[in-house]
Formats: C-alpha cells, sequence, structure tokens
C-alpha cells in the first residue's frame, strides 16, 4: 500500500472542504453560525443528516458486529425510526413555534433557569463524550493502518484533524456544515457501495447467493427472542425510539440543522426522508458486514470486531482503488458529526450557558471574540477526550456509545418529558441533584441486573429507565399550576 499517495488523497480531500467553508462563509454572522440564517434547503439537510446520524462509527463497528450477533443492531434502527416521527410531529412543531436559536431556551420558559442550564450542561456532555468516541475510532484507524507506517504518531494525528475541522467551520458554523455534511454524505455512501460491488464480486456472488451464504453462516439472524437477553427485540426496539428522541429531538446538533429549514412542513419533510434514508443505509451497512465476515473466513484472516473493516480494505491486498474508497468514506462519515458537535457544542455553550443572546450591550464583533474563544476550546476539551477514550478502548465501541447515551441522555429527556407531559411546577433547587442521582443509581442497577433482576440484562433500555427514574423524581419534586408554556 502507498501510504503517501492515500495520505495525498485524503489532504486533497480536506482541501476540498475547505474552499467549500470558505465559498459558504462569505458574508456570514453569528445567526449563519447557530442556525445558518432559516435559509437551509429541507432535502439538503436531510441528505447531509445522514452521514451526521452514522458517522464514523457506523462505518467501522456496524459491520464488524455482524460476525458475532448478525443484524442484532437493525432491530435498534427499527426503533430509530419510529423515534424520527415522534421528533417530526412533537418537537419540531414545538421548537418552531417558540421560534428558538437554542433548543434549550424552552426549558427556560417552561421550568425555569435553573432546569434550562441543567438540560444544557447534560447536552454538552452528552454531545461531548458521542461525539469525541466517534472521533478517536477514526483517528486510531487513520493511526494504524495508514499514518503507522509513515512514522506519525497518534497525537499528532488527533491535532491535525481537529486544527482541520476548526479551519472550515470556525466561520461559516451552519450554515457551512449542511454543504459540507452534504458532500461528506455522498461520498461515505459512494465508498459504501463500492465496497459492497467489490467484495460480492471478489467472492462469485450475487445479489441473491450472497444473502444465502450470509443466511447460512447465521449473519441475517436479526430479532431476539429471550426476554432476558440485552438483545431482545422489543428492548431493542423500545430503546432506538427513545435514542433517537433524546438524540435527535432534544440534542442541538441534530435540531439546529432542522430548525435552519425555513418552515416547519419543510422540517418535517427533512425528518422523514432522513428516517427511510437511515434504515436503507444501515441495512446495506449491515449486509457489508456480513460479505466482510465471508471473505474474511475465506481467505484466512481471523480480525473481527473494528478492525475487521479496515484491515479488509487496507491490509489484505485489495486493490488501492478500494483502499481509496475505503479511506475517504470514513473520513466523510468522520466529519459530518465531528464538525456538527464542535458547532452544537459551541452555540449551546454561547447562548445557554453565556447567554449571548441577551447581551444586547455585547456588540456583533465581541460576540463573535467570544465564540472564537469557545470553539477553540471545545476543540482542545475534544482532543483530551480522544486520548482519554484511546486508553479505555476496549475493541468494539458502538456498544460504548449506546451505554454512554443511556446515561448521558436520560435527564434531558426527563426534563423535556417532564415540560411536555405536564403543568405542574418544578422545585428548581432539586432539578441538578436529580438529575445526577438517577445516572448514578441506574449504574448500581446495571452493575447488577444479572443479580438482583432474575436473570434479565438491561440493553438499549437503559436510557428509558434512567428518563423514567429521573421522570419520577422531578413529579416528587412540583406541584400543581396553571397553564405553561409547551
Amino acid at each position: 500500500m502507498n501510504s503517501t499517495l492515500l495520505l495525498i488523497i485524503i489532504l486533497a480531500y480536506f482541501a476540498l472542504l475547505l474552499g467549500i467553508a470558505f465559498y459558504t462563509s462569505r458574508h456570514s454572522n453569528n445567526e449563519s453560525f447557530f442556525i445558518g440564517n432559516r435559509s437551509s434547503k429541507w432535502w439538503v439537510v436531510a441528505f447531509g443528516m445522514v452521514g451526521t446520524s452514522l458517522s464514523g462509527m457506523t462505518f467501522i463497528s456496524v459491520p464488524g458486529t455482524v460476525g458475532t450477533i448478525g443484524f442484532d443492531y437493525f432491530q435498534v434502527v427499527i426503533g430509530y425510526f419510529i423515534g424520527y416521527f415522534v421528533v417530526a410531529f412533537v418537537l419540531l412543531p414545538l421548537y418552531y413555534r417558540l421560534h428558538v436559536t437554542s433548543i434549550y431556551s424552552y426549558l427556560d420558559q417552561r421550568l425555569g433557569n435553573i432546569s434550562y442550564k441543567t438540560g444544557a450542561l447534560f447536552f454538552i456532555l452528552s454531545r461531548t463524550l458521542g461525539a469525541t468516541l466517534r472521533l478517536y475510532l477514526v483517528i486510531k484507524v487513520l493511526e494504524k493502518f495508514v499514518l503507522a507506517d509513515m512514522g506519525i504518531p497518534f497525537e499528532y494525528t488527533a491535532i491535525l484533524i481537529l486544527v482541520l475541522i476548526l479551519l472550515y467551520t470556525y466561520r461559516g458554523g451552519v450554515k457551512t456544515i449542511v454543504w459540507t455534511d452534504t458532500l461528506q454524505t455522498t461520498f461515505m455512501l459512494l465508498a459504501l457501495l463500492v465496497c459492497v460491488w467489490y467484495i460480492t464480486s471478489s467472492l462469485d456472488f450475487n445479489i441473491g447467493s450472497a444473502w444465502t451464504a450470509m443466511e447460512n453462516a447465521g449473519y441475517t439472524k436479526l430479532f431476539g427472542t429471550d426476554p432476558l437477553a440485552g438483545n431482545f427485540f422489543l428492548k431493542q426496539i423500545l430503546g432506538g425510539a427513545f435514542i433517537t428522541i433524546a438524540m435527535t429531538g432534544l440534542d442541538q446538533e441534530m435540531m439546529q440543522k432542522n430548525i435552519s429549514v425555513t418552515n416547519l412542513k419543510d422540517s418535517q419533510k427533512n425528518m422523514m426522508v432522513l428516517s427511510f434514508l437511515q434504515m436503507a443505509v444501515v441495512f446495506i451497512f449491515l449486509t457489508l458486514g456480513g460479505l466482510l465476515a465471508l471473505y474474511a473466513s475465506a481467505n484466512g484472516i481471523s480480525v473481527a470486531g473494528d478492525d475487521l473493516f479496515p484491515t479488509i480494505a487496507v491490509q489484505s491486498g485489495l486493490p488501492f482503488f478500494i483502499t481509496v474508497c475505503f479511506m475517504i468514506g470514513l473520513i466523510s462519515a468522520l466529519f459530518p458529526s465531528a464538525d456538527g458537535a464542535l458547532t452544537a457544542l459551541t452555540s449551546s455553550f454561547c447562548i445557554d450557558i453565556l447567554g449571548m443572546k441577551k447581551k444586547e450591550n455585547w456588540s456583533e464583533e465581541k460576540k463573535k471574540r467570544v465564540r472564537l474563544i469557545v470553539h477553540n476550546a471545545f476543540a482542545i476539551v475534544f482532543l483530551i477526550c480522544v486520548f482519554f477514550f484511546r486508553e479505555v478502548d476496549n475493541g468494539s465501541l458502538i456498544q460504548t456509545l449506546l451505554v454512554v447515551a443511556g446515561y448521558t441522555y436520560g435527564p434531558l429527556l426527563a426534563l423535556f418529558s417532564f415540560g411536555i407531559l405536564t403543568k405542574r411546577k418544578i422545585n428548581e433547587a432539586a432539578v441538578p441533584l436529580i438529575c445526577l442521582l438517577a445516572p448514578v443509581v441506574c449504574y448500581i442497577i446495571k452493575e447488577n441486573d444479572k443479580a438482583w433482576l432474575g436473570g434479565y440484562v438491561i440493553g438499549t433500555e437503559l436510557l428509558i429507565i434512567n428518563a423514567a427514574l429521573a421522570f419520577i423524581l422531578l413529579f416528587l419534586c412540583s406541584k400543581k399550576t396553571g397553564k405553561l408554556i409547551g
């Protein structure tokens, strides 16, 4: 493999992103950065969000799981599909009606300032961990399969990638990301389809025979039937639905792109199109995973998990153009999640924590200066988290991501649910304690689930349990009141 040539191709791809960023960020301002001046086209946002919702973790980890657990992950994706309807027809109308820039300002209007700050801080924690987990995985693959041969260490790779992300997001924000995400989703899907086609052909299969071979090997097994197991289909589907409600509908990164669309009707179109596209794309990723497992078995390749796809694409002797497709696809899957997260975290911290929208005495120039400081600070936080995940890597990070989401998004889901489903006034002084207590209790329960629950294993429903516990505690610390917003 020609590592130098591959690195040149990757850098050329970055140059293309920077060119798009320069073009789209002309005449941009703070409003462009935060919500794209509410002028984004719904179909552009929908297509670009495919890359944001999937990420480099899907590109690597999802195919790597098929050899051991089959199509198990698709149960969660069915739940995602259901969750998108709740986001489209419950949450989006609320955000458009209140004309929010940050979705967490709803909590300020409905529950109060402490709840608002708490919700925003839990988003910042959740998105920071999720984004850096995804970022770490891609940097790990680049370092192991490309840059190690050139003597470039992991730390330099991480710093370079974060600098590149900063370069093309610091000016245009959402206005730029909407278009760069579209480009990157296109490259990711092209790479996926090319890899499926080549692996199928190299095994002398057509679509029908490939599916039969995967079926015979047990790779297409879908629904878990043991109610006590973590992969029981009802638990996976319900967990997936609530994961989407929390990680999409209550996530500033995902929602700031949706509310950048001109009107509610078009934003709902975006969400519905995204739901169908995501199901189709994940199914293709799982199919690729089955093909990779068959290819590995046929060629005596013993690796599995997160290393399976990169090992076959880069080190198994496949043509160089497949290696290029894999690397461009991987980079394209990485950046829609990393750049959007960095922008959303900057937006949330500036608006929700610093209260920038309310600083009427701040000039536009001062707001921009503060925004850039926050933007750079989060890049440093990302770098620290990437180094941390390198130390605790367990080899299959997709499940780690779902578990982390279960703990961190639960309180956020509880706060929004309480605001929307009740008309009660909350004792705000108790909110931060409740939002910390619920995940801790859930962690203790999950660590002892088999022993305490008669062999029952908590899976993706961890998010539901966490949110339900926090909701109950919020209810106990509230009182009846009159009609409220939401």
